[in-house]
């Protein structure tokens, strides 16, 4: 079993920032990359980054050159750091794990019912 939790989300202004942390705990051997995901009211799910095992990157275009995702070198917290944050960002943040590390990258998605969730932590851009 894997456990994750996010933290760190709130308000901010337009062109402020943010950092998200997610803690992973339990079996964390089981999984090979680990993502961010976002999901506003009324819009689909949107994969922002991952990153695998070896810090392989991917990014979103809606995102390239402002957020950078990094995890620690226990590999057991992972990081979002979110620069010029724009009304268009606000949103619930889910950390996610797994071992689809192929399908994640080609697709910046996760097939239905796989992987590892946290719970979300909001971030609010006032415009």
């Amino acid at each position: 079993q894997v456990q994750l939790v996010e933290s760190g989300g709130g308000s901010v202004q337009t062109g402020g920032s943010l950092t998200l942390s997610c803690e992973i705990s339990g079996n964390t051997g089981i999984t090979n990359s680990m993502a961010w995901f976002r999901q506003a009211p009324g819009k689909e799910r949107e994969g922002v980054a991952a990153i695998d095992n070896e810090g392989r990157t991917r990014y979103a275009d809606s995102v390239k050159g402002r957020f950078a995702i990094s995890q620690d070198d226990g590999n057991n917290t992972l990081y979002l750091q979110m620069n010029s944050l724009k009304p268009e960002d606000t949103a619930m943040y889910l950390c996610a794990a797994t071992i689809q590390r192929e399908i994640l990258f080609k697709y910046l998605k996760l097939p239905e019912g796989s992987g590892y969730w946290g719970q979300g932590t909001q971030v609010t851009v006032a415009s």
